[in-house]
């Protein structure tokens, strides 16, 4: 059995495509195909269904693919521990919420490249879901992600809690009464992001725990919009507390301190294990994004 084998079905498995796979690895589509096979010979099994496309693997295959992760992270922590003082080159892919991705990560972006010269960061942004998934996959090397505190994040991947995030209701700061309760609020309406992101599945499963629809005025995707359209009174929002001093500063939008909602969420830095000297630069990204919105990394 050859360690490379191991690695084309993996790599195989994750991105469910030979052609995808064989691009990472930089083979031929032919070589991919052949390696799979002789890590199939030498297990005696067959991993794959091949009558399915993409690809999947078989009940055994999945098993086999799991166990195949942990080998394949152990081995690359033995490699780290006899390089261990390498500095980091190369890429690393990094996934940010949608709601984090501004011109504030250009001076994080400054001091990772200014710190590690040969990295070359890649950023991405979606919804928590889908880049915990990218990251199952192998598609992102590490992710900032809002979920609730005491969130368990199974597959095998490591998290730190960086600070509680406060998720506050914003409205236009046009002199009008604020609404109190989280019922008041269902005049106004909301606008909010698509389907997916998780601030729009608070709010929703607070309305329903009261017997209230989401009244939903507008759905649009983008901070920056969503907040003009709330300065402009079109209906309320939500967003991270922290983020709140420098929505004031552009658009005239007010927090609504409601009674019966005060949602919560952490900011967690993901990742499978990584090699030690990509380990350092991870840090350094998260940590500094996390100091410049003034969170306090307990966990």
């Amino acid at each position: 059995m050859k360690l490379e084998d191991l690695h084309a079905f993996v790599t195989l498995v994750q991105l469910q495509s030979t052609q995808q796979t064989a691009s990472r690895l930089g083979l031929t589509q032919p070589a991919v195909t052949r390696r799979v096979q002789n890590f199939e010979e030498a297990l005696g099994v067959l991993l794959l269904d091949r009558q399915t496309k993409p690809l999947k693997p078989t009940a055994l295959g999945l098993l086999v693919y799991q166990q195949c992760k942990r080998i394949a992270a152990e081995v690359e922590a033995l490699t780290q521990l006899v390089s261990g003082d390498a500095a980091p080159q190369g890429v690393l892919r990094f996934g940010l919420p949608h709601s984090l991705t501004d011109d504030s990560l250009l001076p994080v972006l400054a001091a990772v490249q200014q710190r590690y010269p040969d990295l070359q960061p890649r950023l991405s942004s979606g919804w928590g879901n889908q880049l915990l998934q990218q990251l199952d996959q192998a598609q992102l090397d590490a992710a900032l992600l809002l979920f609730p505190t005491g969130k368990v994040f199974a597959g095998g991947l490591q998290a730190r809690g960086l600070g509680a995030v406060p998720l506050v209701v914003v409205a236009a700061d046009d002199g009008q009464p604020l609404p109190r309760t989280l019922a008041q609020c269902y005049a106004r309406g909301w606008i909010l992001n698509p389907d997916g992101c998780g601030f729009r599945a608070t709010i929703a499963r607070a309305l329903a725990d009261q017997g209230l629809p989401l009244q939903l005025n507008m759905e649009v995707q983008g901070t920056a919009l969503q907040l003009g359209l709330i300065a402009g009174g079109s209906g309320l929002g939500i967003l991270p507390r922290m983020l709140l001093p420098r929505a004031a500063n552009q658009q005239r939008v007010r927090e609504v301190p409601l009674q019966d909602f005060s949602p919560q969420s952490e900011l967690w830095l993901v990742h499978p294990a990584l090699p030690a000297s990509h380990q350092a630069a991870v840090n350094l990204f998260a940590t500094t994004l996390a100091a410049g919105f003034g969170l306090s990394e307990h966990c």
